[in-house]
């Protein structure tokens, strides 16, 4: 139901994003937290739960503007406390030594003032610093904000800040105890949060390297916000090369209009005048990231172009600012476009899913063509480019993000940091294999097969089909905190991870087929990579479980109606299992309208592939997992199935997470999280 970037993926597992007011600060930690594998782990030299926890997980990334040196942060996490502490690093980008410029924490580091300084945020201030990490001290001025960005011109700053302009209750009847909501339209609680009363709002101040003064907030008495939610991406917001200009992501609607509607736009600034203009004005689906060129004189943006189909095509337009006009440059490119940086004021390079890695290409306002500059079986995004030097998050399957450089010239990769090796030296991974298979119907089904450690063709094993989430979206090379291929590898399975209709990086048609077919042609791929790999000699076909998330919850619901024997055990995590109830309780309503063709009383044929129409077929054990905090999909599908498989005569099992979301992000739950998942994969499979 939501595409994610490798980082930000990282990024929503380890600190459980809100959407609708700012996120609580994690308990920090003292100033250092010991990573090293005991000496049981060493010598078990494989991946467990509670290795993956001590792996130290990259957050953002900077470039100086000269290209010689990146910033970047790690968080360190410490599982029997829950306390983690993020730092700052920087590394020089042709390799080297890494250098820890804070030791009390810091997150959010950037460049400015022509990379003679840095600004960072820790404990809810700006604070700035020389590039050793000397001179730090607190900007006055500036509180309660959560992102901000330094005008290349380094005399103003925008920052964002919650405004609350909605009344509550206890204020409307003057009764401070009181705890009840009083509620008039939809959008009143999104992905993990009930509404808090405020809006995300923009504000720009001047700045002096020292203090903050003069704010000013553009969006004052408006409810909207920007960024928008649930994720307040700070790539939705930036600056013109001259600081004169600030373009900025928006949905301006609430309520019904909010739940049912993708159209967000980008609207043009100018921090003289107080004039905006609306330069996407006219499409109806999401207009995002806007990127000025090297001059300013143009804005790059991604763009959808339906209205309430967030899995649309994820188009670059160039948008003019002198001539006010806007084009589609890659037309013609049957792939999403992500992560967009200009290289010059000619040239664009930018990620996609592609072929089930995610590359790094390139483009240009002469040709529009687009080539592809990078290969390998890697995820590369999102990248940086400054004066020649390009820089990229860089994750496997097999790998943990880190940091790299690509040569612009030939593409050629050299991994700049290496967060980890103490635990890859110590862990042996599975090998990852690309196997292709024809479906039912004669279509060409690549997938992803990855082997246990030391695994040995001569033996069988137990196999996971691995049902991914979204419906859209990649399955490609990323790297996973909680739905690990080499933990999965690990623990002795064959996983099957199959890119079925619906998922991204295969081209347009195959990406939307999903869309009104859930129980079709997608759940018929699963069903022929599942057979393709049960003819395996190596696999036990009478031992194969289905597991999956959110999409890939309802198809382990679905598969348990259907399968034929096929498995013989199912794990579902917040899974859509009664469409009817479902959409009478979800918060985006553009996707169910898209997806599953609207409402209940409009009697869609979609309806059709409920899962809770086939229980009367279920036999099989199924282990089912969901959180009180979840409005995806809200727990009670998950409490109906259970309830459904218990009266059915079904082993089964609900685990229940009082004070978890769509994910599962605290360090003590995911580690019960895997405990749980394994127990019931091995009881039933070995």
């Amino acid at each position: 139901m939501k595409k994610l970037n490798c980082l930000l993926l990282t990024a929503v597992t380890v600190f459980a994003v809100s959407c609708n007011q700012k996120p609580a600060e994690p308990k920090q930690a003292a100033t250092t937290i010991n990573n090293a594998l005991t000496a049981d782990e060493k010598a078990g030299g494989v991946m467990t739960p509670e290795i993956l926890w001590k792996f130290r997980r990259l957050g953002t990334f900077a470039l100086s503007p000269d290209g010689s040196q990146v910033l970047y942060t790690v968080t360190d996490i410490d599982v029997p406390t829950e306390a983690r502490i993020t730092n700052i690093y920087k590394i020089p980008s042709a390799g080297g030594d890494p250098v820890q410029l804070t030791t009390e924490g810091g997150t959010s580091p950037q460049w400015f003032s022509e990379g003679k300084e840095i600004a960072y945020v820790n404990k809810g201030k700006l604070i700035v610093m020389n590039p050793d990490g000397s001179g730090q001290k607190t900007i006055t001025g500036l509180d309660d904000f959560e992102i901000f960005s330094i005008a290349p011109s380094s005399d103003k700053i925008y920052f964002t800040r919650r405004v609350k302009l909605d009344q509550t209750a206890n204020e409307k009847h003057e009764l401070p105890k009181a705890n009840v909501r009083i509620i008039n339209d939809l959008m009143y609680r999104h992905w993990n949060t009930w509404s808090d009363y405020s809006y995300s709002h923009l504000f720009v101040a001047s700045f002096n390297g020292s203090g903050v003064t003069d704010e000013k907030d553009i969006l004052e008495g408006k409810k909207f916000e920007t960024p928008t939610s649930p994720y307040f991406e700070e790539g939705e917001i930036s600056w013109s090369p001259d600081g004169k200009y600030i373009a900025y992501t928006s949905k301006k609607m609430n309520g019904v209009a909010d739940a049912k509607s993708t159209n967000s736009d980008i609207y043009l600034y100018n921090l003289k005048t107080s004039e905006e203009r609306n330069i996407s004005e006219g499409n109806k689906g999401y207009d995002k990231y806007p990127v000025f060129s090297p001059d300013g004189s143009k804005i790059a943006y991604q763009s959808m172009e339906r209205d309430g189909y967030e899995a649309d095509l994820d188009r670059l337009f160039i948008y003019d600012i002198s001539e006010g006009k806007r084009h589609w440059l890659t037309k013609g490119w049957d792939f999403d476009v992500e992560n967009i940086k200009w290289q010059d004021k000619e040239t664009l390079l930018f990620t996609c899913s592609y072929l089930g890695t995610a590359q790094v290409f390139r483009t240009n306002l002469s040709s529009g063509g687009v080539d592809r500059l990078t290969g390998g079986i890697h995820n590369m995004g999102p990248v940086q480019y400054q004066s020649g030097v390009l820089v990229s998050g860089i994750a496997s399957m097999s790998m943990a993000n880190e940091i790299c450089t690509i040569d612009p010239a030939n593409g050629s990769i050299k991994q700049v940091t290496a967060l980890n090796k103490h635990i890859y030296e110590a862990v042996k991974m599975g090998q990852v294999e690309e196997k292709h298979v024809k479906t039912k119907d004669r279509k060409d089904l690549q997938m992803w097969v990855i082997y246990p450690p030391d695994f040995d063709a001569s033996k069988k094993y137990p196999a996971l089909l691995f049902c991914k989430g979204g419906p859209q979206g990649p399955l490609d090379q990323s790297w996973s905190y909680r739905w690990n291929y080499q933990l999965m590898a690990a623990k002795g399975y064959i996983v099957i991870a199959p890119n079925r209709r619906g998922n991204s990086g295969f081209g347009q048609a195959w990406k939307e087929q999903i869309s009104g077919d859930y129980g079709g042609l997608n759940i018929q791929d699963y069903l022929d990579a599942t057979d393709a790999m049960a003819s395996e000699p190596y696999v036990d076909k009478n031992r194969i479980g289905a597991v999956g998330a959110s999409y890939g919850g309802y198809s382990v619901f679905y598969l348990a109606g259907m399968h034929g024997g096929r498995f013989s055990a199912f794990i579902s995590h917040c899974g859509m299992f009664d469409f009817t109830s479902w959409y009478g309780s979800t918060e985006e309503l553009w996707f169910p309208d898209k997806d599953i063709e609207g409402p209940y009383w409009n009697t869609p044929e979609s309806y059709k592939n409920s899962p809770h129409l086939m229980v009367d077929n279920w036999d099989t054990p199924i282990l089912i997992i969901t959180g009180a905090n979840d409005f995806r999909i809200p727990y009670t599908q998950s409490l109906e199935a259970f309830q459904a498989a218990q009266l059915k005569g079904v082993p089964s099992r609900l685990l229940f997470f009082e004070d978890e979301y769509h994910f599962v992000t605290k360090p003590q739950n995911a580690i019960i999280w895997q405990r749980e998942f394994f127990e019931w994969l091995d009881q039933y499979l070995k």
